[in-house]
């Protein structure tokens, strides 16, 4: 056996601990700080074409999120915006909230324009 043969499953261990780091503690703060603010807003969440309450929502991106972050594919809140919280991982198809009787949008939208109103009002 060669020296490389012995160190490809050392790198393998490696680099898969490597991909899987846990959200930086201040993106996972910003993001809880996001979904709770879905959960308190009032608004439904629509997701393949049923609508939800925000804390069913939140409790759904909560898992979403869990995924994501066990393979270390969570770096800040707009990746986690784009991964899981903009569509169904299943069908595909966009989130969408609706608050009162305004019309549904995006949730990708909802939740970039709630972020920018997070980061203005942080010291």
């Amino acid at each position: 056996m060669t020296k490389y043969h012995l160190a490809a499953p050392i790198l393998a261990a490696f680099w898969t601990a490597a991909i899987a780091a846990p959200t930086a503690a201040p993106v996972r703060a910003e993001i809880d700080t996001l979904l709770s603010k879905l959960q308190a807003s009032g608004c439904q969440f629509n997701r393949n074409g049923s609508w939800y309450s925000g804390a069913d929502a939140k409790s759904h991106l909560l898992r979403k999120l869990a995924y994501f972050e066990d393979k270390g594919a969570v770096k800040n809140t707009e990746q986690f915006i784009e991964l899981a919280a903009s569509k169904s991982s299943s069908s595909g198809k966009p989130y969408q909230v609706k608050c009162g009787a305004d019309h549904a949008i995006d949730s990708k939208l909802w939740l970039t324009r709630e972020l920018a109103t997070q980061r203005k009002a942080a010291p």
